[in-house]
């Protein structure tokens, strides 16, 4: 198997094959680099404005090229898993994936094209998408894409940074789970809408037979409302449809206007039946998402569109039913929990019967598999804030225990948590968490550590949305980072909000004000209840963390000590844009410069210790920020220490490279908070 563009396996034809890419019959030997440069590295800038981010690992050299074409060219192929006899299908090539219909006689097939660039990462390189038959042969080109190079504000995608593309003409493309063909969403032409104006154009459900061609294309369906996803019943008899306002958004940036799930019996496709309908911005009134699958355990997805497994929803054994599945989520999510629920939905009347609802009693019930949803038999998790989750089976109204997961941290679950609200001076509200050392004595100062990561929000309100989901019944989890394993220290962990508020676009106008009255407000509420030593106070965070981590330690009086990972200490690497700041630094410069902690290193209050990954692919954090500060604080003579971590990412991931920040870590906080700090020798 060849994975390097595509890392896994599919299941076709029935389940008799197994589809993948191989290494090619006769593969030359590997290309190997010149001993001798044959000249310059070389990049043209090209016509118009090209905002371009800070990417990583780009390739370089016509060599790179070379290595490229030789690692991602594969040979497509199914396997028979009875006999393991391999058909390969079509020539090799650059294939970045493929789906294979579910009678595994065609296959949508991509393949990335040349030429290829030096200024964006390969996931951003041109591509065409094909339909191939079992020869291998095209019956009909999808799509062909030229590199998003980042011009007319087209920029690609890579690590930490989200691009832009024009909408596809096919929406929703994927495999008929019957072997119909393709089925798609598209707009009508503009002479058969009738308008020039798109919103007047009908919106079509597709069906595409093979061959593939201009008279094997057919109309399902068609309304003249904007349809976001088409489902179907288990024998396609029946089509069920999401309407939504057109526009993006979500809570109150939704589009005005009714969200609406609705049946249409494709014998007689001029009557709808609608199964819910709700105000897109009525968060708390969404009814739910249809359970969709295939086979006899569904999968629960959003309602909406997917792979061809997941286009079947689960209907009554009549066929007269559909069901919902959700949560409902109380206006306080500090007073009450989520509710998990599963609604039968009679598809001609709308009437609604709930079949399942969980307590809400100190747990979490969420439902996670359906075995039989007329039946009511299900496979649920359950937990609570002490209990670690466990699988049930709910059967006949019984519920049996299917799994023992054990709580290897049960002095970290049980540890004291609160959760509470701060007011900064300016009236703006958020949440902070705290964790205490197991055995807390209540009224007992402790040293106290932050994590944080600021976000940008336009005002109170978007705030309070990301809020809403918040389950307070939730088991503790803890990954290897998790700052909380500080408490068996005897450290306060303090986990707050650090909201960055302001115009869209321009919220760092804000930044250092926020930043510090966001600070100040948490450590004066901490105080007021008696959990920490003020002049006992560390601060870390990752990535934009460890960048407002050394913010906070260059523009705040508060922070003895700082842990700063993988960050990026001088915006103006990155002056195109970045995080949520759409302004470039010719248009901002006061802001790049001013939030920039390099600039202001010399007013460094405490002791920072910086750590990164030497293989960093993010966006904006690449390995020259943490020397440059390191080089920085050291000729001021402030206290700092630096760790380069070889063949580590943007974020630590190897047991060893862990153990050794976990030891120093706690030997810097201990140093620079429990004694007070020192005269601890600036180390690299």
């Amino acid at each position: 198997m060849l994975a390097t563009m595509v890392t896994g396996f599919e299941w076709t034809n029935d389940g008799k094959e197994i589809a993948t890419i191989l290494v090619p019959d006769q593969r030359s030997t590997r290309p190997l680099p010149s001993r001798i440069p044959s000249g310059p590295q070389v990049k043209q800038t090209e016509e118009g404005e090209n905002m371009l981010r800070t990417y990583a690992s780009l390739m370089a050299t016509p060599y790179d090229e070379e290595l490229l074409e030789w690692h991602a060219t594969g040979q497509l192929a199914v396997i028979a898993h009875d006999n393991r006899e391999v058909t390969k299908i079509g020539d090799p090539a650059m294939i970045t994936s493929f789906d294979f219909s579910p009678t595994g006689q065609h296959a949508r097939v991509e393949i990335m094209k040349k030429p290829f660039s030096y200024v964006v990462p390969v996931r951003s390189f041109g591509h065409v998408e094909q339909v191939w038959d079992r020869s291998g042969t095209s019956l009909v080109e999808l799509a062909d894409e030229d590199t998003q190079t980042g011009l007319d504000g087209n920029l690609p995608t890579a690590p930490g940074v989200g691009g832009e593309s024009d909408e596809p003409d096919r929406r929703n493309l994927t495999w008929r789970v019957d072997g119909a063909g393709l089925t798609f969403l598209q707009e009508a032409p503009d002479e058969e809408g009738g308008e020039e104006e798109r919103g007047g154009r009908l919106d079509r459900v597709m069906l595409w037979a093979p061959p593939f061609d201009a008279s094997s294309l057919s109309v399902v369906y068609e309304t003249s409302s904007r349809m976001s996803s088409h489902l179907f019943n288990a024998d396609h008899s029946m089509l069920f449809v999401t309407e939504r306002p057109r526009g993006g958004g979500s809570g109150r940036n939704a589009p005005d206007g009714k969200v609406k799930h609705y049946a249409v019996d494709l014998a007689d496709v001029e009557t709808q039946y609608t199964i819910a309908e709700y105000e897109s911005d009525d968060f708390y009134g969404n009814p739910g998402s249809l359970i969709n699958g295939s086979g006899r355990v569904p999968s629960i997805s959003r309602f909406g569109g997917g792979g061809s497994e997941a286009q079947i929803v689960e209907t009554s054994a009549d066929g007269s039913a559909v069901f919902l599945y959700g949560n409902e989520y109380n206006e306080d999510p500090m007073v009450e929990s989520p509710i998990n629920f599963i609604d039968r939905v009679e598809i001609q009347t709308g009437d609604k019967t709930r079949i399942f609802e969980a307590g809400n009693d100190g747990e979490y019930v969420r439902v996670v598999s359906i075995l039989d949803a007329e039946a009511a038999s299900f496979v649920v998790s359950r937990e609570s804030p002490t209990e670690i989750a466990q699988s049930h089976r709910i059967e006949d109204g019984s519920m049996t225990q299917l799994t023992n997961n054990v709580d290897y941290t049960p002095e970290m679950t049980n540890a004291p948590r609160q959760r509470f609200t701060v007011e900064r001076p300016d009236g703006f509200r958020f949440l902070v968490n705290v964790t205490l050392p197991p055995g807390y004595q209540e009224g007992t100062r402790l040293p106290a550590m932050f994590w944080f990561y600021p976000r940008e929000y336009t005002d109170q309100e978007s705030y309070d949305e990301r809020g809403r989901t918040y389950n307070k019944n939730a088991f503790p989890n803890f990954g290897t980072r998790s700052m909380q394993y500080l408490v068996q220290l005897g450290y306060a962990v303090v986990e707050p909000d650090a909201p960055i508020v302001g115009k869209a676009g321009q919220m760092n106008n804000n930044y250092e004000h926020d930043l510090r009255n966001n600070l100040a407000a948490v450590i004066d509420e901490l105080d007021r209840r008696q959990l920490i030593d003020r002049q006992k106070l560390g601060i870390g965070g990752h990535s934009y963390g460890s960048f407002s981590t050394a913010n906070a330690m260059v523009h705040t009086p508060f922070f003895k000590a700082g842990i700063a990972g993988d960050g990026n200490f001088n915006r103006t690497l990155t002056p195109l844009m970045f995080q949520s700041e759409r302004r470039i630094f010719w248009d901002a410069k006061d802001v790049y410069t001013s939030m920039s902690p390099f600039f202001h290193a010399n007013n460094m209050t405490g002791a920072l210790l910086i750590y990164h990954g030497m293989i960093d692919q993010n966006v904006g954090t690449a390995l020259d920020h943490a020397p440059r500060m390191f080089h920085a604080l050291n000729g001021l003579g402030k206290d700092a220490s630096m760790y380069l971590y070889p063949y580590e990412d943007h974020g630590p991931a190897s047991r060893r490279t862990l153990l050794d920040l976990w030891g120093r870590w706690t030997a810097w906080l201990d140093v620079h908070l429990r004694d007070g700090g020192g005269d601890t020798p600036v180390t690299e």
